[in-house]
Protein backbone atom coordinates (compact mmCIF):
# COMPACT_ATOMS: atom_id res chain seq x y z
CA UNK A 1 0.00 0.00 0.00
CA UNK A 2 1.33 3.43 -0.84
CA UNK A 3 1.73 6.14 1.76
CA UNK A 4 -0.70 9.01 1.53
CA UNK A 5 -0.41 12.49 2.95
CA UNK A 6 -2.73 13.01 5.93
CA UNK A 7 -4.86 15.41 3.91
CA UNK A 8 -5.55 12.84 1.18
CA UNK A 9 -9.01 11.40 1.40
CA UNK A 10 -8.89 7.79 0.19
CA UNK A 11 -11.64 6.54 -2.10
CA UNK A 12 -14.13 4.34 -0.31
CA UNK A 13 -14.11 0.68 -1.33
CA UNK A 14 -15.95 -2.48 -0.36
CA UNK A 15 -14.01 -4.75 2.03
CA UNK A 16 -14.57 -7.68 -0.34
CA UNK A 17 -12.78 -5.74 -3.08
CA UNK A 18 -9.64 -5.01 -1.03
CA UNK A 19 -9.09 -8.06 1.19
CA UNK A 20 -7.09 -10.02 -1.42
CA UNK A 21 -4.65 -7.13 -1.83
CA UNK A 22 -3.49 -7.51 1.79
CA UNK A 23 -1.50 -10.09 3.72
CA UNK A 24 -0.61 -10.86 7.32
CA UNK A 25 -2.30 -9.06 10.15
CA UNK A 26 -3.83 -6.43 7.85
CA UNK A 27 -5.62 -9.17 5.97
CA UNK A 28 -6.69 -10.79 9.26
CA UNK A 29 -8.32 -7.53 10.36
CA UNK A 30 -10.17 -7.23 7.05
CA UNK A 31 -11.33 -10.85 7.31
CA UNK A 32 -12.41 -10.16 10.92
CA UNK A 33 -14.64 -7.36 9.56
CA UNK A 34 -16.07 -9.56 6.81
CA UNK A 35 -16.76 -12.31 9.36
CA UNK A 36 -18.46 -9.82 11.69
CA UNK A 37 -20.70 -8.74 8.79
CA UNK A 38 -21.61 -12.36 7.91
CA UNK A 39 -22.55 -13.16 11.52
CA UNK A 40 -24.56 -9.94 11.86
CA UNK A 41 -26.42 -10.66 8.64
CA UNK A 42 -27.46 -14.02 10.14
CA UNK A 43 -28.84 -12.51 13.34
CA UNK A 44 -32.45 -13.01 12.29
CA UNK A 45 -32.06 -16.81 12.34
CA UNK A 46 -34.04 -18.52 15.07
CA UNK A 47 -30.94 -20.29 16.41
CA UNK A 48 -28.87 -17.07 16.61
CA UNK A 49 -27.07 -16.67 19.92
CA UNK A 50 -23.71 -16.37 21.63
CA UNK A 51 -22.53 -19.52 19.82
CA UNK A 52 -23.01 -17.72 16.49
CA UNK A 53 -19.85 -15.68 17.13
CA UNK A 54 -17.55 -18.73 17.02
CA UNK A 55 -16.22 -17.80 13.54
CA UNK A 56 -15.17 -14.39 14.89
CA UNK A 57 -13.46 -16.01 17.89
CA UNK A 58 -11.05 -17.76 15.49
CA UNK A 59 -9.24 -14.42 15.07
CA UNK A 60 -9.02 -13.70 18.81
CA UNK A 61 -7.20 -14.85 21.91
CA UNK A 62 -10.49 -14.96 23.81
CA UNK A 63 -8.82 -15.43 27.21
CA UNK A 64 -6.78 -12.22 26.87
CA UNK A 65 -9.07 -10.12 24.66
CA UNK A 66 -10.48 -6.76 25.63
CA UNK A 67 -12.09 -3.95 23.66
CA UNK A 68 -12.52 -0.27 24.39
CA UNK A 69 -15.53 0.84 22.41
CA UNK A 70 -17.31 3.92 21.13
CA UNK A 71 -18.11 5.32 24.57
CA UNK A 72 -14.91 4.19 26.34
CA UNK A 73 -16.78 1.04 27.34
CA UNK A 74 -14.45 -1.81 28.29
CA UNK A 75 -15.44 -5.40 27.52
CA UNK A 76 -13.68 -8.74 27.65
CA UNK A 77 -14.52 -11.37 25.02
CA UNK A 78 -17.53 -12.85 26.84
CA UNK A 79 -18.96 -9.38 27.54
CA UNK A 80 -18.34 -8.29 23.94
CA UNK A 81 -20.06 -11.36 22.50
CA UNK A 82 -23.03 -10.91 24.84
CA UNK A 83 -23.24 -7.25 23.79
CA UNK A 84 -23.10 -8.13 20.08
CA UNK A 85 -25.74 -10.84 20.58
CA UNK A 86 -28.14 -8.31 22.15
CA UNK A 87 -27.41 -5.65 19.50
CA UNK A 88 -27.39 -7.73 16.31
CA UNK A 89 -31.07 -8.74 15.93
CA UNK A 90 -32.20 -5.09 15.86
CA UNK A 91 -29.34 -3.73 13.78
CA UNK A 92 -27.84 -3.66 10.33
CA UNK A 93 -24.20 -2.77 9.75
CA UNK A 94 -22.19 -2.08 6.64
CA UNK A 95 -18.92 -0.38 6.00
CA UNK A 96 -16.64 1.02 3.36
CA UNK A 97 -12.88 0.66 3.47
CA UNK A 98 -10.67 3.75 3.59
CA UNK A 99 -7.21 2.41 4.45
CA UNK A 100 -5.27 0.00 6.63
CA UNK A 101 -1.85 0.55 8.17
CA UNK A 102 0.24 -2.12 9.86
CA UNK A 103 3.12 -1.57 12.24
CA UNK A 104 4.83 -3.68 14.89
CA UNK A 105 2.04 -5.67 16.56
CA UNK A 106 -0.69 -3.19 15.57
CA UNK A 107 -3.09 -2.72 12.68
CA UNK A 108 -4.97 0.56 12.17
CA UNK A 109 -8.16 0.16 10.14
CA UNK A 110 -10.09 3.17 8.85
CA UNK A 111 -13.68 2.65 7.72
CA UNK A 112 -16.85 4.53 7.07
CA UNK A 113 -19.44 2.61 9.09
CA UNK A 114 -23.19 2.81 8.58
CA UNK A 115 -25.68 1.32 11.00
CA UNK A 116 -29.38 1.17 11.54
CA UNK A 117 -30.25 0.27 15.12
CA UNK A 118 -33.89 0.05 16.17
CA UNK A 119 -34.82 2.12 13.11
CA UNK A 120 -32.28 4.89 13.73
CA UNK A 121 -29.67 5.34 10.98
CA UNK A 122 -26.19 6.69 11.65
CA UNK A 123 -22.88 6.97 9.87
CA UNK A 124 -19.41 7.45 11.32
CA UNK A 125 -15.80 7.45 10.28
CA UNK A 126 -14.03 4.90 12.42
CA UNK A 127 -10.46 4.11 13.29
CA UNK A 128 -10.00 0.80 15.04
CA UNK A 129 -6.63 -0.19 16.45
CA UNK A 130 -6.07 -3.94 16.65
CA UNK A 131 -3.28 -5.27 18.89
CA UNK A 132 -1.94 -8.74 18.16
CA UNK A 133 -0.03 -11.28 20.20
CA UNK A 134 3.03 -13.10 18.80
CA UNK A 135 0.71 -15.88 17.55
CA UNK A 136 -1.18 -13.38 15.35
CA UNK A 137 -4.30 -13.42 17.51
CA UNK A 138 -6.18 -10.21 18.32
CA UNK A 139 -5.86 -9.37 22.01
CA UNK A 140 -7.13 -5.78 22.09
CA UNK A 141 -9.24 -3.38 20.02
CA UNK A 142 -9.59 0.38 20.54
CA UNK A 143 -12.42 2.08 18.59
CA UNK A 144 -12.41 5.80 17.72
CA UNK A 145 -15.29 7.50 15.91
CA UNK A 146 -16.04 10.73 14.07
CA UNK A 147 -19.74 11.37 13.74
CA UNK A 148 -21.96 14.40 13.48
CA UNK A 149 -23.45 15.81 16.63
CA UNK A 150 -26.93 17.23 16.06
CA UNK A 151 -26.72 20.99 15.52
CA UNK A 152 -28.91 21.54 18.59
CA UNK A 153 -26.16 20.04 20.77
CA UNK A 154 -23.17 21.78 19.20
CA UNK A 155 -21.45 24.35 21.43
CA UNK A 156 -21.94 27.94 20.23
CA UNK A 157 -18.30 28.16 19.16
CA UNK A 158 -19.18 25.83 16.23
CA UNK A 159 -21.95 28.10 14.91
CA UNK A 160 -19.90 29.28 11.90
CA UNK A 161 -17.73 26.18 11.47
CA UNK A 162 -18.22 24.12 8.31
CA UNK A 163 -18.88 20.49 9.24
CA UNK A 164 -17.87 17.61 6.96
CA UNK A 165 -20.32 14.96 5.76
Amino acid sequence: MTDQAPTDSPALQDLNDVVDAHVGRSRAVLEYGLTLKRVLDGASATDFGVQSWAPLAEFVDTARFDRVGNFKDLMDWDEYVAFLTRWAPGATWECSFKRVTETSGLVFLELEERTVTDGVASAANSLSVYAFDPDDRIVHIDVYLQMPLPRAFLPAIYQDVRLSD
